[in-house]
């Protein structure tokens, strides 16, 4: 039987291995094709792809198997959970990976896409600019199909050439940027704050007017502190919660 792919990962010695380990897996899983096969490689396989122990292996597998996305069986090895898809909590932890999990696995509709003018909030991070590019999209439950939320990405037109519209059903920005535009990402600031659903927000996902919601801000900078993408999302209040891990090394 042929065994599932993760994708490759660069590892940040700062943060800890299992998690990280754990996030790019996770952002595998929920991003697969369903073509792909449900197997995972074994522990050993997968400790050498990542280049880890096996013992840091096995605690990012436990991870994944505690949230349902994997199950284990003696002697016939890991499987990826035919129902998988990602929990509730908005999580932060210091890694691109990270992020890239958090958007991964959702069924995801591209509204529209062209350009935007620099103006307003954007002006402050693409001063040198007159225009971006503008991608709209709604996330749904895999699962139950219903509306989660809906994310507005700005992203340099020069980055713009190089993404095709299917990219962004099947993938998140970050990965998008990272792996098929290969954007130099050096860092991501986020900042969610507590709001109310306007009518577009409400009427997209399918809430009452003024409900609670999370807004997300989350800029993307390359190693030069360039912003390459300005994304805000809006978050249903009554599915997703916010969680801060800080690394005390």
């Amino acid at each position: 039987m042929t065994s599932f792919a993760p994708d490759s990962i660069v590892l940040n010695r700062k943060l800890p291995l299992w998690y990280q380990v754990s996030q790019s897996l996770r952002a595998s899983i929920l991003g697969r094709s369903p073509r792909d096969p449900l197997r995972l490689p074994t522990e050993e396989q997968l400790a050498g792809h990542y280049g880890v122990s096996v013992l840091t292996m096995r605690q990012a597998l436990k991870e994944l198997e505690d949230e349902g996305l994997i199950t284990r069986h003696r002697r016939r090895g890991t499987f990826i959970a035919p129902t998988a898809h990602r929990g509730a909590p908005v999580r932060l932890l210091g890694s691109v990976d990270a992020i890239v999990a958090q958007q991964s696995g959702m069924t995801t509709e591209l509204l529209d896409h062209g350009l935007a003018a620099v103006n307003g909030d954007l002006a402050e991070f693409f001063p040198d600019l007159e225009e971006v590019a503008a991608y709209h999209r709604l996330r749904s439950d895999e699962k139950t199909g219903e509306p989660t939320n809906h994310a507005r990405n700005y992203v340099r037109p020069e980055l713009a050439e190089r993404i095709a519209p299917d990219d962004l059903v099947r993938w998140p920005m970050t990965k998008v940027l990272r792996d098929v535009v290969g954007a130099d990402i050096s860092r991501i600031t986020d900042t969610v704050q507590a709001r109310l659903a306007d009518p577009e927000t409400a009427r997209l996902l399918q809430v009452p007017l003024l409900s609670p919601i999370l807004h997300y801000t989350g800029i993307t900078y390359d190693g030069a502190g360039r912003p390459l993408d300005v994304v805000v999302i809006h978050y249903r209040g009554d599915r997703f919660s916010f969680t801060v891990t800080l690394d005390a090394t």
